[in-house]
């Protein structure tokens, strides 16, 4: 452990690396297939949990700098729209906040997961070579997701999106992140093509933000210039794929949980950096209690939520729609669901 930040050595302070116990296997994947796909962001490995960046060298926090905060754990999360591990974490991250939601704060950053088609890597050099990967992340999270928008409807990047999450922050910092879970149930439920006006527009309605301002925001140049930002700073950073969550306090302890991990890892981490942190109770006391804090949820969500199995879960989902009390939307891989 070093307590100096100025030294270039790679790993100047304490790196808490949580990996999942027991060895994590993709049957649907060969030893091989995923040496190749290590080069290609699309490609998220569902072994180490990451989608990570081309050629993208050791994650190196030397260059982590502190940022002035009220809470006691800072997290800055490195993430992308389109990310299908970022999608994975999703029940651990919801969980988090209910339980520790006075003790952290989380300031998202945008990573550029796809800058265009210009390359050819990892065995994917054209948009419906990800569709059938994005279903076997599916499987493997339990998180529904479609690749069918990679043969319908397929996008030539993930920057628009990541630029108008940086404009829904110029605005709402609490709506945006509302709004980025929009954005991604819309391309990995609904199969929308979340680089276009059209579909940004009906997300940004939908979560309750000034559309106008966001198209002023989005087209002038100063939300990409906060996208800029967040590339270089994560540069600065030595992020090498998706998601990364970095965890400091006031003190020089600082931690990073790459990928996808159990929920025990975050936790530990909050844990590292603020021992007297105590866990809040997560209102469980009526099957829809949850749906006050999030509109809408998955089974695997549900389940972590509410500390149980998955097909619990869908048993009592499916019971609240039987009694009209939900709504959900159904794809071939899962279903989401929605409080009326």
């Amino acid at each position: 452990q070093e307590n100096s930040m100025t030294q270039r050595k790679p790993m100047k302070f304490t790196l808490l690396m949580i990996i999942l116990a027991g060895a994590l296997s993709c049957q649907s994947q060969t030893t091989k297939t995923m040496k190749e796909n290590q080069n290609n962001p699309l490609l998220c490995d569902p072994i180490t949990g990451t989608c990570e960046l081309p050629d993208a060298g050791t994650q190196d926090s030397s260059q982590f700098i502190m940022l002035n905060q009220k809470k006691p754990v800072k997290i800055i999360y490195y993430t992308d729209p389109i990310c299908s591990s970022c999608w994975g974490i999703e029940p651990q991250l919801r969980k988090l906040k209910l339980e520790y939601g006075e003790y952290i704060k989380i300031d998202y950053r945008m990573g550029g997961l796809l800058p265009d088609w210009s390359y050819n890597s990892g065995g994917i050099s054209k948009p419906s070579d990800v569709a059938h990967h994005w279903e076997e992340v599916s499987a493997y999270y339990e998180m529904p997701i479609d690749g069918g928008v990679w043969l319908e409807d397929p996008l030539p990047s993930s920057y628009p999106p990541s630029i108008a999450v940086k404009a829904a922050q110029m605005q709402d910092k609490e709506k945006a992140i509302v709004f980025m879970r929009k954005l991604r149930e819309y391309v990995f439920l609904e199969k929308k093509n979340i680089t276009k006006w059209e579909v940004i527009s009906a997300a940004a309605k939908a979560v309750g933000l000034n559309v106008e301002q966001l198209k002023k925001d989005y087209e002038s140049g100063d939300a990409k210039k906060l996208f800029e930002e967040d590339l270089a700073f994560g540069r600065q950073l030595g992020v090498r794929g998706f998601p990364s969550m970095y965890f400091s306090g006031s003190d020089d302890k600082r931690f990073l949980v790459y990928g996808f991990k159990p929920y025990e890892a975050f936790e530990d981490a909050i844990k590292q950096i603020a021992p007297e942190a105590k866990k809040k109770a997560i209102d469980t006391s009526t099957p829809l209690a949850l749906f006050a804090h999030y509109p809408t949820l998955t089974a695997k969500e549900y389940s972590v939520l509410y500390s149980i199995s998955v097909k619990e879960a869908q048993k009592t989902l499916e019971a609240l729609v039987s009694e009209n009390k939900l709504s959900k939307l159904v794809i071939k891989t899962g279903t989401l669901y929605q409080k009326k």
